[in-house]
Formats: C-alpha cells, structure tokens, sequence
C-alpha cells in the first residue's frame, strides 16, 4: 500500500539549508518503499498573500473546490493537503522561532479545518517538524514546538524520533555550530552528522506510521 508524503520548506532561501535538510529526511521516505513525496519551497511562491485574514469566507461561504478568499500561492496546496497521509513541515529558526513564511502557511490551514465543507480534513494525518539553526541551543526546540502545537491543533499525530529528536528534527548550518562561517560552503547542514542521522531516521519513522495508518484506516473501514 502506498502514501504520499507532502514536504513544506518555509525558507526563503531556494535551495539552501532548510530545503536541503527536509529533502533528506524526504529521501529517507521514500526509501522505505511505497512512498511518494513531493516537496513544495515556499521561495518559489511569488504570489503569496501572507496569512489568514479571518474574514470567514471559509467558515460561512466555501464551497467544493473554492476553499479561501485569498487567490495566491496557497490555493494550489489545499488538495495536495487532503491527499496527502502524511506532513512535513520545515523552517529556519528566526529569533527563536518559525519564520514568518512557515507562520502564514500555518495560519492558511483554517480553510481545511474550520471550513464550511472541509472540515477536520488534517485529522488522524501523520505529521513532522524540521528546523534548522545556525548557532546550538538558539531556538531549535521552540520551532520545532510551534509546528508541533498546530499539528496537534489540527488533530494530526505527530512523529518524532524519540530521544534523539524528541520533537523533531534539528541541524546547525554554521561550523559545528559555533557560529563560524565558511562563505566556500553554503550547505553547512550535511557537515552536522548528527542532525542528518536523525533527518534519515524521521523521514523513516513518517513513512512507516503513514503506512500503519492507512491500513488501519483500511482495516477499520473494511470490518464496517
């Protein structure tokens, strides 16, 4: 049975630390077999809006297919979201927390929660939080609890990597995470052995639940 892993990178920065740690754990995904993944870098989007205004055209006036007021980057997201079995979403730490990218996609997520048609259409969706940060012990857990929280807000089950990873994944960009910088390696992250190691084993740990999920969905269905 096979599960689509959906990958949401909330850097502005194409093709840098952020995007290149969420691939890898993306990668890992898929090596379990049976695994689609697709992941989506919010610095291609260049008509986003920001975020939710709460005008509640979702709650009072939604229809099939029409899911937001606001027309942007963001609409095309919405059925890749209800296909998807499992999320993972990944930021840069900005002062201790998401950035503001990641902050607004969370924020849109209301049409497919508290939506006059879609609603509750994240729940029982396996989820997952990536960061990364430049200096050690800088707001890595915090991050990763924001994205948590509304994982859980949303009635998704969050996967972690247990002691290792205990809300997610973390990894430093700057060398051994000191805070120096070599301007002749701008993917600082894959020299943090640790962080790929626990990148590898969440990216396993999602599809392995994505996969447990759906034939228990399937198993559940069927005794109906």
């Amino acid at each position: 049975m096979s599960v689509k892993i959906l990958g949401v990178c909330g850097s502005p920065i194409k093709k840098g630390n952020t995007e290149t740690l969420l691939d890898i754990v993306l990668e890992s995904a898929r090596a379990t077999g049976d695994v689609e993944t697709e992941l989506v870098t919010m610095a291609d989007w260049k008509n986003f809006k920001g975020g939710c205004i709460h005008c509640n055209f979702c709650a009072y006036k939604q229809k099939e297919g029409d899911f937001c007021a606001i027309k942007d980057d963001m609409t095309p997201m919405y059925p890749k979201l209800l296909e998807a079995d499992g999320l993972i979403l990944a930021s840069p730490v900005y002062i201790s927390n998401l950035s503001w990218f990641m902050t607004a996609f969370i924020d849109r997520l209301r049409p497919i929660v508290h939506g006059k048609i879609y609603t509750n259409k994240l729940v029982h969706k396996v989820g997952a939080a990536a960061a990364v940060l430049w200096h050690r012990n800088s707001g890595a857990e915090t991050t990763l609890l924001s994205m948590v929280h509304a994982m859980m807000h949303c009635g998704m089950l969050p996967v972690t990597v247990a002691l290792y990873g205990t809300y997610g994944v973390t990894a430093v960009s700057s060398i051994h995470g000191t805070g120096a910088f070599d301007p002749n390696d701008k993917l600082g992250v894959l020299n943090d052995d640790f962080g790929l190691r626990t990148a590898r084993a969440l990216g396993k740990n999602v599809a392995q639940v994505c996969k447990m999920m759906k034939l228990g969905k399937a198993a559940l269905k069927a005794q109906e």
